[in-house]
């Protein structure tokens, strides 16, 4: 039983629904809302309640945006002839982070898991087809999770779009960066070697 007040421990509740948040940490983030200022509690809550209201899915790749089309699929200096399928927005972020990759995307919305529910029809497989078609695509990067369903998900993608003749890649993985090969398991090392290139 919490000794908090209901209006305290209602917030600490929401806190902790957010992934990677437990109780404790939760509460952390609450104490520290009470010792910020009223003004700064309001535009606080005014900017998730406007970053809510201003964020939709962008009309082409499906990625997250605060317009009807995202900032790289109206970026006209970005490759249309390359496309990046991934599981979700943060994953086309985490890419854009690492810099490098000039193409553009599509995000699926999510990855196979038929225990869950989750089939072809609930991802955007046929989005995907409509903008290699529609962009003369010429590679499509598969970067979907090397879990079971991520990997499940790119076979899936792999076989619809073997037959529009076009070259269909998948992301390497392998030991990251700064580690040591004796902390990798046998299937990273394995991922590793198949996705060697010429140093």
């Amino acid at each position: 039983m919490s000794s908090y007040p209901s209006s305290i421990e209602q917030v600490i509740q929401w806190f902790s629904r957010l992934p990677g948040i437990g109780y404790k940490s939760a509460e952390r983030m609450v104490m520290k809302v009470l010792d910020m200022t009223p003004s700064d509690v309001d535009s606080f809550a005014s900017a998730l309640v406007e970053m809510k209201r201003a964020v939709r899915h962008c009309s082409l790749c499906n990625g997250i945006a605060d317009k009807n089309i995202c900032s790289v699929c109206s970026d006209s200096s970005r490759d249309d002839a390359q496309l990046c399928v991934v599981e979700a927005s943060r994953d086309m972020i985490a890419l854009e982070r690492a810099g490098g990759y000039r193409g553009k995307y599509c995000v699926l919305g999510g990855k196979l898991s038929p225990l869950n529910g989750i089939g072809p029809e609930e991802l955007g497989f046929d989005r995907m087809q409509d903008l290699v078609r529609a962009r003369r695509v010429s590679e499509v990067i598969i970067a979907t999770g090397s879990d079971v369903e991520g990997e499940a998900t790119a076979v899936y993608a792999s076989r619809l779009l073997k037959p529009l003749g076009i070259k269909v890649t998948r992301i390497a993985y392998g030991v990251p960066v700064g580690s040591s090969l004796d902390f990798a398991d046998e299937a990273t090392l394995m991922r590793a070697l198949e996705g060697r290139r010429e140093y």
